[in-house]
């Protein structure tokens, strides 16, 4: 160790401590002797002092001591906690493991965390960007299932909090979740066509009708008439049934309706060519008159089987057997005209039931025998 401290000037004696007087520190305590020498110390008080100074300084060493162990404890700590982070993160973002591995072998604490804190870093911020990926695919998910269940789906702005709890945000699950997203696309794509398919068959129904198309669907959900996106179309199971239950509804109507004018177009034609109405005054009933001889699936002219047009080829048709009957009585009397004049030449009396009053009174009181 070198030489150690002595008594008096540089008499041999026992050491006082164990600081070798070879260290600035063993200088110092050699002054510090020569200096309680010169002021008169006994050697029992210098020796005393020595063992106060060195146990002192044993304190201060071991402070010092306790204070690297502490330090030691914290840098392990952060070390392992990393680590374990490290671990857990890599199992659940599914990557390779010997990417993400610090080779701990001849390496110092501190170099240990310098290693592994860019890969933590590296590997929280691929955790958020696969939580956001999750998110997004997740949300999609929800909201496609919202329409087609008819459910309102409320998003929060913060949605990619709802998978902090998730262990599992491999790609092999994130693959699924896109592959059932990809499905409900489909799905939501295949209803969106269905919907416009039946919208589209009530709008040309409607139009034939001439009844309200706007009302019509609305009465089914009112997201089907406006400027509405395809995103706010209503694609649910209910809307579908109830599109399906109004073509029905419509079809039925336009069977009836069908039938109803068929029959008095019939009666129109033959009382225009009982009549010889000419071709202008044929023209105004031309398109319900090609009814006569059309399928139901020919019928589509717009407003044809309205319950307008009906009735205004029911007016016409009660219009022409009024002057049918007018025209019936006047022939009716002409001839009773000439029976009498052919009587009256022979001395012959008419025969009294039919007489024109007789006659004329026929006919008013059964005019639908006028519309065969």
């Amino acid at each position: 160790m070198g030489e150690t401290a002595m008594g008096g000037y540089g008499l041999d004696k026992p050491p006082r401590c164990s600081i070798s007087f070879d260290t600035p520190c063993g200088a110092l305590l050699r002054e510090l002797e020569q200096i309680w020498t010169e002021i008169g110390e006994q050697e029992q008080d210098k020796d005393r002092m020595f063992q106060e100074l060195e146990a002192e300084c044993m304190r201060v060493y071991r402070r010092k001591v306790d204070s690297a162990n502490a330090d030691r404890s914290q840098l392990r700590q952060s070390v392992m906690a990393k680590e374990a982070e490290l671990k857990a993160l890599v199992a659940s973002i599914g990557e390779n493991t010997t990417q993400f591995k610090v080779n701990e072998k001849h390496a110092s604490l501190k170099e240990q965390l310098a290693a592994v804190t860019p890969l933590l870093d590296d590997l929280r911020a691929m955790k958020e960007e696969r939580i956001k990926q999750f998110s997004n695919v997740q949300s999609q998910i929800e909201t496609i299932n919202a329409q087609i269940s008819d459910h309102n789906c409320q998003h929060d702005d913060g949605s990619s909090k709802r998978l902090t709890n998730d262990h599992d945000l491999s790609t092999r699950r994130l693959a699924d979740l896109q592959m059932q997203l990809r499905n409900l696309q489909k799905e939501k794509s295949d209803r969106l066509q269905k919907v416009f398919v039946y919208v589209d068959e009530v709008h040309c129904l409607c139009a034939v009708l001439g009844m309200d198309f706007a009302k019509t669907v609305k009465d089914v959900h009112p997201s089907l008439h406006g400027t509405n996106s395809d995103n706010s179309t209503n694609i649910s199971d209910s809307t579908l049934e109830g599109l399906t239950q109004t073509i029905l509804k419509l079809k039925t109507e336009k069977r009836t309706r069908v039938s109803k004018l068929q029959e008095i177009v019939g009666k129109l034609h033959k009382l225009w060519n009982l009549m010889e109405s000419t071709e202008q005054e044929r023209r105004h009933f031309s398109e319900v008159a090609a009814v006569l001889g059309s399928s139901e699936e020919e019928i589509t002219s717009p407003s044809v089987l309205s319950l307008e047009t009906i009735q205004e080829t029911e007016q016409e048709v009660e219009r022409l057997t009024k002057q049918k009957a007018s025209r019936m009585k006047e022939l009716v009397l002409k001839r009773r005209v000439e029976l009498e004049n052919i009587c009256r030449n022979a001395h012959m009396e008419p025969d009294t039931s039919t007489a024109p009053e007789k006659i004329v009174a026929l006919i008013d009181s059964e005019p639908s025998h006028l519309q065969v």
